[in-house]
């Protein structure tokens, strides 16, 4: 996966798992972010790419 891959994947693993009413494994979202940091992405690319 690419940069850019993972800071859309990572923006809808959160925004479909992450929040306070997150009824689902917070894992899920968790891993998403980390595979994206690690690859270079910073929290502002996500943050961006979920107000899309």
């Amino acid at each position: 996966m690419n940069k850019q891959t993972v800071i859309e994947t990572a923006a809808r693993e959160v925004i479909a798992h992450g929040g306070p009413a997150a009824l689902t494994d917070p894992h899920i979202a968790t891993e998403a972010m980390r595979r994206a940091l690690a690859l270079g992405a910073t929290h502002d690319d996500i943050r961006a790419e979920m107000a899309r």
